[in-house]
């Protein structure tokens, strides 16, 4: 019988020891990049891309992101082309998160992954989390937050300070606490929207 790692464990969505050294190991490792990046000027460009690059599992050649940013991994964030985190957003990684093409986040977004255990005495010690996925084209307005096991279909707006606590559809306006369909995005919008950005 072969023994699973705690990463393996983590990114099952089981029970992990969240002090296990390699895990320690790689939030300080990533948590590191992130404070070079937060603390870079506008213009060093470069170094924020080289930066991208190690920081997340997949997209960081082409995404755009306004510093401060913050993750627990960022190996387990994959990201579709130009995806863009305006100022102060926050991706707990435990769980892997997916982000889809030319998806929009507005200031001081929050992705959380990670999920608590219920019994207190598991809970000193162990997590546990649910991945989070987000389709292409989805715009999180400032200060929402999406909640673990979350799925967000393509081309839907959430509304700012929405708490997303479950799965919302594609192509709707969504917002509130907790997050509800307030209705589909019509064709119209999206013809109008397309005509503006050709």
């Amino acid at each position: 019988m072969t023994l699973r790692t705690e990463t393996e464990k983590m990114l099952a969505g089981e029970t992990y020891d969240v002090l296990d050294p390699s895990l320690v190991a790689e939030r300080y490792r990533v948590r590191a990049l992130c404070q070079q990046m937060n603390s870079s000027s506008d213009t060093d460009q470069d170094l924020r891309r080289t930066l991208c690059k190690h920081i997340f599992g997949k997209g960081g050649d082409t995404v755009s992101i306004q510093p401060p940013f913050f993750c627990d991994y960022g190996s387990n964030i994959e990201l579709g082309v130009q995806v863009f985190f305006n100022f102060n957003c926050i991706v707990l990684d435990a769980c892997r998160v997916r982000i889809g093409d030319y998806a929009l986040f507005g200031p001081s977004v929050q992705i959380l992954t990670p999920m608590h255990p219920l019994d207190a005495a598991l809970r000193r010690k162990q997590l546990y989390g649910k991945p989070v996925e987000i389709g292409s084209d989805v715009w999180v307005g400032a200060g929402a937050i999406i909640l673990p096991g979350v799925t967000i279909g393509p081309g839907t707006v959430i509304g700012a300070g929405s708490i997303v606590t479950r799965d919302i559809p594609a192509g709707v306006f969504a917002a509130g606490n907790p997050c509800r369909v307030i209705r589909e995005i019509s064709a119209d919008e999206r013809e109008a929207y397309s005509s503006a950005s050709g």
